[in-house]
Formats: structure tokens, sequence, C-alpha cells
């Protein structure tokens, strides 16, 4: 069975626009779709968002059919749970939204709940062990996440990269409500 898996962003829910049209474009696509709403989402922790996912995402469950859509932290939260993956499972494709390994403009105290994900190492080979088809969609305008990153995530896992003009941050604040440009990577 097609299963795609999408975790929102820092201060995100299930409920925003742009997820929940991903996951009605991903159930006329067949694909069985879980949006998680991740726990304390304006205060995130790595260890808590990655156990969340590995206690509402059944290893069993995970195969070469499914697919991980991030936005934002999201992203930086299924390269973590992939990292933790048993070594032999295999996940078919991973869709990042606006996803970092650093960001910029940030707040001080948003500084502070951000510095464990930006300095706390990301073992990419290890990714790759689980997934090697990656895509990364970038917005040449988001406040928050440098352009830079974009050769950071072909560099480390060979991903396809995406950038669209004038998104911003992909969310509502943004005006995106849909992201018709994802449609030819769920294939």
């Amino acid at each position: 069975m097609k299963r795609a898996y999408i975790i929102h962003g820092w201060g995100g829910s299930s409920k925003e626009p742009l997820l929940e049209w991903i996951k009605e474009e991903l159930q006329k696509k067949g694909y069985s779709v879980k949006i998680l709403d991740m726990p304390h989402t304006d205060a995130p922790k790595i260890e808590e968002w990655v156990e969340y996912l590995k206690k509402e995402i059944s290893s069993e469950e995970i195969d070469e059919d499914s697919i991980f859509i991030g936005h934002s932290i999201g992203c930086q939260t299924i390269m973590r749970f992939l990292e933790k993956l048993h070594k032999h499972k295999k996940v078919g494709k991973c869709i990042f939204i606006a996803p970092w390994i650093d960001l910029i403009n940030l707040e001080p105290d948003e500084l502070e709940i951000a510095h464990p994900w930006i300095n706390t190492k990301i073992d990419f080979d290890r990714i790759l062990d689980h997934c090697t088809d990656f895509v990364c969609i970038f917005s040449n305008n988001d406040p928050y996440v440098h352009l830079d990153e974009a050769e950071k995530f072909k560099e480390k896992l060979n991903a396809k990269i995406v950038i669209l003009k004038n998104k911003g941050h992909f969310t509502e604040k943004y005006g995106i409500e849909k992201l018709p440009e994802i449609l030819d990577f769920l294939k």
C-alpha cells in the first residue's frame, strides 16, 4: 500500500491549508495519508519530535512505497527519524518544503529553540541508507531559509533542487494554500 506521512513545521498543525491540499492530492493518487500534529509545536524539541514519529509510524508499515513530506523543521524531523530507522528499512521518497540546516533572521527566543536543531549533527550517510530520492523545494524570498541551504541539500543528499519565486516560507501567511509544483514529484 502506498503511504504518505506529512510533518508540519514549527508552530504549525495538520490543519494548514497547504498540508490539507497535499493530503487531498495524494489521496487522489491512491495514497493512505497521515498528517501528524506534532507535540509542543511552538517549542519543538528534537528528541520529542523524533520519538513522536517513532510512536505514530510503525516501522512495519514503512517500505519503498512510503513517502515523507516535511515543511521546515518537519524536514529536519524526518531526517533525524530516518537516521534511527532499522538498518534494512527503505522509504521511496522524501519531499522537503523549505528545509534547512541553518536558519536566518531569528529572534533571540527563536534562536534558543532552534539552537539544538542547528547544532546537533545530522548523519547524512545514515539517512541515505534509508532513502536516496530527495526533492527540496525552496523560495527565493524565504525570510528564514537562505538559498545557500539548497546547495547543502544537493551536496549532502544529492537532492533535486526546486527554487520557486515569491513563496515566502510556504505558509498561509504568505498566501500559500496550494503548491501545484509538488505534483510533478508525487508520481
